[in-house]
């Protein structure tokens, strides 16, 4: 099934150009089907490039999707035109009236501040809350993922020596769950971030399962116990380029940035690095919607925010 997305919308050119199934407005009204209305918050000062990569990945499922795009009022990037995010997005006020069945927030480039001096934290905090009773499913990436779990259950972020950067292995804790169904034992995915999470202070909670986890990276996947919330650490969203577009941005700002780690063949920064958590990435997300959205997500939205306290697989 395809994802409705806007006739305009830059990344349909490039979905399309990839044969993935994109539908507009007028297509899907003739489609006698409740589609899953998701939501992506994106705080990634390169929006285009975010929202491409997450369509992706949301649209490699049989189920259709009605997207909608969210961006911070409290703060307003630079790196994309105005004109793009007043013709497809809104802010939390436009929709906080509404339900919807997923939410994906999005890493940032704010994690070496303090929550508290980040511009939009109390807005971010309102949306956070506001997920408890509108949203079924939320799904927070890299700092949102740390920012996640500190405003839920307090659990605090932790500066690392340097800077975790490349793709590295990473390990299935639980075949049973099935955020994780298809997985390899030992998958790839990769990380860029100054902090982390620990494993000890998710489990001091007693609210929180480990899923997945690196012996370089860390923590990678974590849920609360009544699946409504999953927390990724790294990005498996990003394209094969993402990386190195990072790395030899840093270089030419003067940075001391090291190579990511098994990213480039042969360590040679010159030679085209090649995407090897592309399925992995797919399953992650096809799963989520599959599993912990679509299939427990009631058919009148405005159920959504019902008390819920066990995981319908592991309750």
């Amino acid at each position: 099934m395809p994802i409705k997305i806007p006739l305009a919308l830059p990344a349909r050119e490039t979905l399309e150009s990839e044969y993935i199934f994109v539908m507009d407005e007028l297509r899907a009204l003739h489609q006698d089907i409740r589609p899953l209305k998701i939501a992506i918050l994106n705080l990634m000062p390169t929006k285009i490039t975010t929202e491409t990569q997450l369509i992706r990945l949301l649209s490699n499922t049989p189920l259709q999707i009605d997207l909608t795009l969210l961006h911070t009022e409290t703060y307003r990037g630079k790196n994309t035109s105005v004109e793009h995010m007043e013709a497809f997005y809104k802010s939390y006020s436009d929709v906080k009236k509404m339900k919807f069945d997923g939410l994906i927030i999005t890493g940032a480039p704010v994690e070496n501040l303090d929550y508290t001096e980040v511009s939009y934290w109390d807005e971010l905090c309102e949306i956070m809350n506001w997920t408890k009773t509108n949203v079924y499913s939320t799904f927070y990436i890299c700092w949102a993922a740390q920012a996640g779990l500190y405003y839920h259950y307090g659990v605090e972020k932790h500066s690392l020596p340097k800077k975790i950067f490349g793709v590295f292995e990473h390990r299935v804790l639980n075949f049973k769950h099935p955020l994780l169904r298809g997985f390899d034992e030992i998958f790839m995915a990769p990380h860029s971030r100054h902090t982390e999470i620990r494993s000890e202070d998710l489990l001091a909670t007693g609210q929180i399962d480990i899923l997945s986890d690196s012996p370089h990276a860390g923590v990678y996947i974590a849920a609360s116990k009544d699946c409504r919330q999953f927390f990724v650490t790294g990005h498996s969203e990003y394209d094969y380029d993402t990386l190195s577009h990072e790395y030899f941005r840093d270089l030419n700002r003067g940075l001391d940035i090291e190579m990511p780690y098994n990213y480039f063949p042969d360590n040679d920064p010159t030679k085209k690095p090649i995407n090897i958590w592309r399925g992995h990435a797919n399953l992650l997300f096809s799963n989520w919607l599959n599993y912990f959205v679509y299939q427990r997500t009631p058919y009148d939205i405005e159920k959504i925010g019902e008390k819920n306290n066990d995981c319908p697989f592991f309750g």
